[in-house]
């Protein structure tokens, strides 16, 4: 039976604390006062109709993003457990011990360091590469690393597919019907999920259905960008396929990585958080939820207008 490998002095890397705050638009400065008569103030001029309307216009939703894991479905737990069988099928030690993460290690991990190849990297780089029936002895050079890297990651997926597959999953609350009601708007929709691509379309195609996964207008996987979340460049990706500006999106995420990249990417950010997030800083989103169960599309609509009329 393996026993949990949790090193001494555990130190995780840092949480994320430098969030980029939303772009704000430049605006004109005036003059306040009349300089012939400095006590009496002139009066502010009235904009046009046709600018007032180009407020209006900058404010609306066109675009409703959702990330996977943690939004359509609470899976992290799922994750572990695949990891964990995945190093167990392999033999994987380290420091001559089985590896196995523990509960509480996991959630400081996936909270921290986005996607499954990262996670393994920075713990092996951190703790010490392992042996495992892939590599007798812990692997030396960058190419054997990466084939250690690639052949748990292949069968961690795999594993993970067989549990969606399952029929025990199902998606969190609101989610499904915040995408009939956006689509039903005539607004774009897309995912944007860190994990491997064969997995995400897996779990979409089980837990929303055929018609609204090939009905979204954008998905777009770890496999699609170079840099995962934090890096922004996921939802940048998705903002330029979309056709729209950032702040013309909407991002539903689950943790502080997520909302870091979505902020970087100047996109308003909800947070619809769960167990292992809750007690995150997620002072740089603009609302944030249990999930999304009470939630409405007009909710979120007038969340964003309210936002962007107060810059």
């Amino acid at each position: 039976m393996a026993c949990m490998f949790l090193p001494q002095g555990l130190s995780l890397p840092p949480r994320p604390t430098n969030l980029s705050a939303f772009p704000s638009s430049p605006s004109s400065s005036s003059s306040f006062f009349n300089p012939l008569s400095p006590a009496l103030p002139r009066p502010r001029p009235r904009r046009s109709l046709a600018a007032r309307g180009a407020v209006s216009v900058s404010c609306a939703l066109r675009a409703l993003i959702f990330d996977c894991d943690g939004v359509i479905l609470e899976s992290e737990h799922l994750h572990r457990q695949a990891y964990n069988e995945a190093f167990a099928h392999f033999g994987v030690r380290c420091s001559d011990q089985p590896l196995n993460w523990g509960l509480e290690f996991y959630d400081e991990l996936q909270n921290q360091i986005g996607g499954g190849k990262p996670k393994m990297r920075w713990y092996f780089k951190e703790y010490g590469w392992p042996s495992s029936s892939i590599f007798e002895k812990p692997p030396e050079s960058d190419e054997d690393r990466a084939k250690l890297i690639d052949t748990i990651q292949d069968w961690k997926t795999e594993r993970y597919k067989d549990i969606i597959k399952s029929g025990t999953v199902k998606p969190r609350p609101g989610v499904l019907r915040l995408m009939d009601e956006a689509k039903a708007a005539g607004k774009k929709l897309a995912v944007c999920s860190a994990a491997t691509k064969s997995s995400v379309i897996l779990c979409l195609e089980n837990l929303i259905g055929m018609d609204r996964f090939q009905g979204l207008d954008c998905f777009l996987a770890g496999d699609d960008v170079k840099e995962k979340k934090p890096n922004p460049s996921i939802y940048l990706t998705a903002a330029k396929k979309l056709d729209v500006s950032g702040t013309e999106c909407l991002v539903v995420e689950d943790s502080v990585i997520g909302l870091q990249a979505a902020t970087s990417a100047g996109m308003p950010c909800v947070i619809s958080y769960t167990s292992s997030t809750a007690n995150q800083d997620f002072k740089e989103a603009i609302a944030k939820y249990p999930d999304m169960g009470n939630v409405r599309l007009t909710d979120l609509e007038q969340l964003l207008q309210s936002v962007v009329a107060a810059k």
